[in-house]
């Protein structure tokens, strides 16, 4: 499978979700569409026969409020009919703004920042309690980083030496009410990741190739959970959303929707 014209169909039904529903966190969905193609179509023990698996690998998405883009990935995988997102954000729809774990698929309720991590050392921890060798995911945002109880996960993480779990940081340097830097300095997050504990890869976060082989570095580590830093931009192939804090959450306009597809079909023409 071509990843990279897999990542630009994803966006592609991204930003149709959203500009269908009227409303979605559009910038961060396209920051981190890469890391969930990565993962769902190369990496994850997942599929949507084997949900109730004891030994599934386990997928959390911290950064909750992008769900449009873990909601396209599940969709294209098959967990439910694509039909089911033309309800997205409708009254009574379980397809709703944050994931959902009565949707086949999503593991657990997230949305509030701050939770993923902590549960995804639970998770870890519980399999190598019960000797099974799945994998722990879990997918945070950079603004996410300024909450506490993060860095107490962090510290567990590394106490129980977890090297089932992998945490990515989707590092874009934006958040809703600006950068990063300025709201909360982000800076040397690796040597930060690393005086706990972890072990650190800094990879393109959007570029799949690097994405693949900082994953696959990560199964083989032994000792310590692997963190990701994935330097990512935000708005990610639509040129007049990236970078742009003021795309964190906004709908396009039917000009703008028209304009994002043919700019991402352009892109998917380079991989083909």
């Amino acid at each position: 499978m071509n990843l990279q014209l897999k990542a630009c169909d994803i966006r592609k039904d991204i930003i149709t979700l959203i500009h269908r529903a009227k409303t979605g966190h559009i910038g961060g969905d396209l920051s981190v569409t890469d890391i969930l193609v990565a993962l769902y179509y190369k990496h994850l023990n997942v599929t949507p026969e084997n949900t109730a698996d004891p030994n599934r690998d386990r997928f959390i998405l911290s950064k909750g409020h992008s769900v449009e883009s873990l909601y396209c990935v599940l969709a294209d995988c098959g967990f439910f009919p694509k039909e089911d997102l033309k309800t997205y954000s409708a009254y009574a729809s379980k397809y709703i703004g944050h994931p959902n774990n009565k949707i086949n698929g999503i593991e657990m309720n997230t949305g509030s920042l701050g939770h993923g991590l902590s549960v995804g050392v639970g998770m870890a921890l519980a399999g190598k309690m019960d000797r099974l060798d799945y994998r722990v995911y879990a997918v945070m945002g950079d603004g996410e980083m300024e909450e506490g109880s993060v860095w107490e996960a962090v510290t567990a993480g590394a106490h129980y030496k977890l090297d089932n779990l992998t945490a990515f940081v989707d590092r874009n340097h934006l958040q809703i009410s600006g950068t990063t830097e300025n709201i909360m300095m982000q800076d040397k997050q690796e040597e930060r990741w690393a005086a706990f504990g972890w072990h650190v890869i800094s990879v393109l976060g959007n570029d799949i190739d690097a994405l693949d082989e900082a994953i696959t570095e990560a199964k083989t580590t032994k000792g310590m959970p692997t963190v990701i830093i994935a330097n990512t931009t935000k708005g990610c192939g639509v040129s007049f959303m990236e970078n742009q804090a003021g795309w964190h959450h906004r709908v396009p306009t039917d000009a703008e929707y028209e304009q994002a597809i043919n700019e991402l079909n352009q892109r998917r023409a380079q991989y083909e």
